[in-house]
């Protein structure tokens, strides 16, 4: 169930943030993961949103992740960089990832830092749409904690594995895709739990290989990749990239930020590819606008009222939202009471 009173998303934000430096982070590191949470819920992402709130707030009170991030480089070569975040917030360092990913593509034409020893950092899509408006094209690969089972097996031992691919659009939006490897990201079956509601068939199994629609017995089990084996095959791929690669946890070395005793030993692997260096800046940004607007052209399937690319409907929902506020559901109002009571923050809490 969903409340009826919207939120101010700037009011949240900043109650979000209280949360964070209550718990010992930075005001600079709070303000930014609160951020990243609220704008998720303003992208229409509420598995990625204060829904969240908690599960960090708790790494921190069990002590596997640090709320003061304390970054390493263990490389520091030019167009490559590998940073080790002994067990920091991961916002923090995908964000330091990020920054100097386009720092260098900016003398090198392109970048690649690694980070290890890190935490969940939220949506991917937050941080390459940032690149992009530095004029880059960026890449990002995180692993996670075991989900969905290797094709042909009964056993989870690979994570959702996201990524995302960015670029700026001229006088669009970004263009912006951001997605997991199994058909559906695991925050989106936590919000199905949160909203009482049943999940569809093809999402997940059981722990015991059957078909389910309870949100629960699918956090127990399996969750299955999208297009078969073809997802299989690119969370492999995102695991190498951002665990092995990068000399952080992978497989079953990666823990998910539910599991909220236990250190994560996630990795990120983060790419830019600065566009001056392939061609004027203005140049590729109408070449961009002809690729959406071909995009966008095309004779509408039944049943649908618009073409969209990806990152536009996250566009349409920010701006909505931003004037109109957030609904969340009535079990995340709930945990954001509980943390505000618990926290000594009430004062801050928007509703």
């Amino acid at each position: 169930m969903t409340s009826a009173k919207r939120i101010d998303a700037e009011d949240l934000r900043e109650f979000a943030a209280s949360v964070y430096t209550d718990a010992g982070m930075p005001e600079d590191d709070a303000l930014l993961v609160a951020d990243t949470l609220v704008q998720a819920d303003l992208w229409g992402h509420q598995s990625h949103g204060v829904l969240r709130l908690g599960w960090y707030l708790e790494r921190i009170r069990n002590g596997v992740m640090n709320p003061v991030t304390s970054p390493e480089f263990e490389v520091d070569a030019g167009a490559v960089a590998v940073i080790n975040g002994h067990d920091g917030v991961g916002q923090v360092l995908t964000d330091l990832a990020r920054r100097e990913a386009v720092r260098r593509a900016k003398t090198h034409g392109i970048a690649v830092v690694g980070v290890n020893t890190s935490n969940h950092f939220g949506t991917c899509m937050y941080y390459t749409r940032l690149g992009a408006l530095d004029g880059c094209v960026m890449l990002l690969t995180s692993n996670g904690g075991p989900a969905m089972a290797p094709w042909g097996g009964s056993r989870k031992i690979i994570g959702t594995n996201p990524w995302s691919v960015a670029a700026p659009a001229g006088r669009y939006h970004p263009l912006l895709v951001d997605m997991a490897n199994t058909g559906v990201a695991r925050g989106k079956i936590y919000l199905a739990r949160n909203k009482h509601l049943p999940i569809p068939l093809g999402w997940a199994l059981t722990s015991t290989g059957e078909p389910t629609t309870d949100p629960q017995e699918a956090i127990d089990g399996i969750i299955l990749p999208m297009a078969g084996h073809k997802g299989y095959a690119i969370a492999l791929m995102v695991d190498m990239l951002s665990g092995v690669l990068t000399g952080s946890g992978f497989l079953t070395g990666v823990h998910s930020p539910y599991r909220t005793a236990e250190k994560s030993n996630c990795g990120h692997l983060m790419v830019a590819m600065n566009i001056a260096a392939f061609q004027p800046l203005e140049q590729f940004a109408a070449r961009m606008e002809a690729f959406l607007e071909e995009i966008k052209s095309v004779p509408l399937a039944q049943g649908h009222d618009e073409v969209f690319y990806p990152g536009e409907i996250e566009a349409n929902n920010d701006r909505r939202y931003r004037r109109d506020g957030l609904l969340l559901a009535e079990d995340t109002l709930a945990s954001l009471k509980k943390i505000a009571s618990e926290t000594g923050v009430r004062a801050k809490l928007p509703f």
